[in-house]
C-alpha cells in the first residue's frame, strides 16, 4: 500500500491556529465528508453552521450544532441564515449527489443539484457579501494520463455526468471569482475512506458505492460478496487504481484551507483570477485486489470476491501528486490505508447505535 508515492517538495508549516474561534457554514454539513469536517472544525475551536436539505444525510449528523434544514439554492434561508451569524468566515461547498453510476442512469437530477442549484448558491453567496468559498471538486475530472499520476495541471476530461458536473463548476467558481470578487479554492478529492477516529459518523447510506464501504458490508453479511468490477485495465493487477486518502485527513485539510484562507492566497502569488485548485490524495496508487488483500488482512479473514465488467463511468484511475497542498495549506495526509479500514470496521460496528439503523 505504499506503491508509487510521491516524493514530498519544500512544505510550508503553519503555526497553531492562534486566531480567535471562527465560524463557516458548511453546504452538505449532514452528509459523510461534511459532517467529518464539522468535527474537525469543532475539534480545533471552531464552530460549523450547517446548511442541508438531508435529502441523502442523516440528521443524526447534525445533533448538538446549528444547523438549517433548506435547498443550497434556497436564497432565503441563506440570507437568514447570514443574519443569524453576520460572522460566518467562509463557505466549504459539500452539497452533491456523488454516485458516478447513477449519474450516468440520471444525468437531470445530477445535473440540477450538482449545477443549477451550486450556480444558484454561488451567485446568493456573493450578493451577500460572502467572497470566501473552498468547494469540494474530485479527481474524477482528471484525464487517464501515464502513469496514473496527476499533478493540478493535467488535462480534465470526465468520462461521466458525476464528473462533469464538478469540472463544470470549477469552471463556474473561477468566473465568479474574476467577475465578483471572489475567492475560491477547488480542492479535488481523490477516493475518501474512513471514519472519523472518534466515530461521531461514518459512511450512512445503507448500500454505499464507495470501495472501502462495499468491502465493509461483505464483511459483516449486508452482502454475499465484494465484486471487483474490471480487471482488464492497464494497471499492474488489472484492477483500477485508486488513490485511498482517509476522511480525517481529508477534513483536517478543509481545516487549514479555511482557517489560513487569505495566507493560502498569498502563499500562491495571489493570483490574479483569484482562484486556486488543489489535489488532496496521500500520492500513493493501490490497486483494488491491493486494498482487498489489505482488509483483508485487518479484519482477520478472507472475504467472498467475484470479478465483473467496468460499471458505467468507470476508469482506469488515477492517484495524486499532493505537493501543491503541502505547500500550501501546510497539510499532508498522515493516516495509513489499514487505519481507514480498520475506523470503517468499527464504525461500521457502531452504525446502528448513532443512526438507528445498520
Amino acid at each position: 500500500t505504499t506503491q508509487n508515492r510521491v516524493p514530498k517538495g519544500m512544505w510550508v508549516r503553519f503555526p497553531p491556529s492562534a486566531l480567535k474561534i471562527m465560524k463557516f457554514l458548511i453546504t452538505g454539513g449532514a452528509g459523510y465528508i461534511g459532517s467529518t469536517i464539522c468535527s474537525a472544525l469543532e475539534d480545533t475551536g471552531h464552530t460549523p453552521v450547517i446548511l442541508d436539505s438531508l435529502v441523502t444525510g442523516p440528521r443524526e449528523f447534525t445533533r448538538g450544532r446549528i444547523f438549517y434544514q433548506a435547498d443550497i439554492a434556497d436564497r432565503s434561508a441563506l440570507e437568514t441564515i447570514f443574519r443569524d451569524h453576520p460572522d460566518i468566515y467562509a463557505v466549504i461547498h459539500c452539497a452533491a449527489l456523488i454516485v458516478v453510476p447513477e449519474s450516468t442512469e440520471k444525468p437531470y437530477e445530477y445535473y440540477r443539484e450538482n449545477v443549477g442549484k451550486s450556480l444558484e448558491l454561488f451567485h446568493n453567496l456573493s450578493d451577500l457579501g460572502c467572497k470566501r468559498l473552498v468547494f469540494s471538486s474530485s479527481a474524477a475530472i482528471y484525464d487517464l494520463v501515464e502513469g496514473f499520476m496527476v499533478t493540478e495541471e493535467s488535462p480534465v476530461a470526465p468520462t461521466s455526468p458525476y464528473g462533469r458536473t464538478k469540472a463544470i463548476m470549477e469552471m463556474v467558481l473561477r468566473d465568479f471569482c474574476t467577475a465578483y470578487g471572489m475567492r475560491g479554492i477547488a480542492l479535488r478529492y481523490f477516493n475518501p475512506i474512513g471514519a472519523d477516529p472518534k466515530l461521531r459518523s461514518g459512511i450512512h447510506v445503507p448500500k454505499p458505492s464507495h470501495v472501502l464501504g462495499k468491502l465493509v458490508d461483505t464483511a459483516l453479511g449486508k452482502q454475499p460478496e465484494f465484486v471487483i468490477t474490471g480487471v482488464d485495465w492497464p494497471t499492474r493487477d488489472g484492477t483500477g487504481l485508486r488513490d485511498y486518502i482517509h476522511v480525517w485527513d481529508l477534513a483536517n485539510a478543509h481545516v487549514h484551507a479555511v482557517t489560513h484562507f487569505d495566507e493560502v492566497f498569498e502563499r500562491a502569488g495571489n493570483p490574479p483570477d483569484n482562484y486556486l485548485v488543489i489535489n488532496l490524495g496521500t500520492g500513493c496508487g493501490v490497486t483494488v485486489r491491493e486494498i482487498v488483500d489489505a482488509f483483508q488482512k485487518v479484519y482477520g479473514q478472507q472475504i467472498n470476491v467475484r470479478e465483473a465488467p467496468p460499471r458505467p463511468g468507470d476508469i482506469a484511475g488515477s492517484y495524486a501528486n499532493a505537493d501543491k497542498a503541502g505547500k500550501l495549506l501546510g497539510w499532508e495526509a498522515t493516516h495509513s490505508i489499514e487505519e481507514g479500514i480498520s475506523d470503517a470496521l468499527r464504525w461500521g460496528a457502531k452504525r446502528k447505535e448513532i443512526l438507528g439503523y445498520e
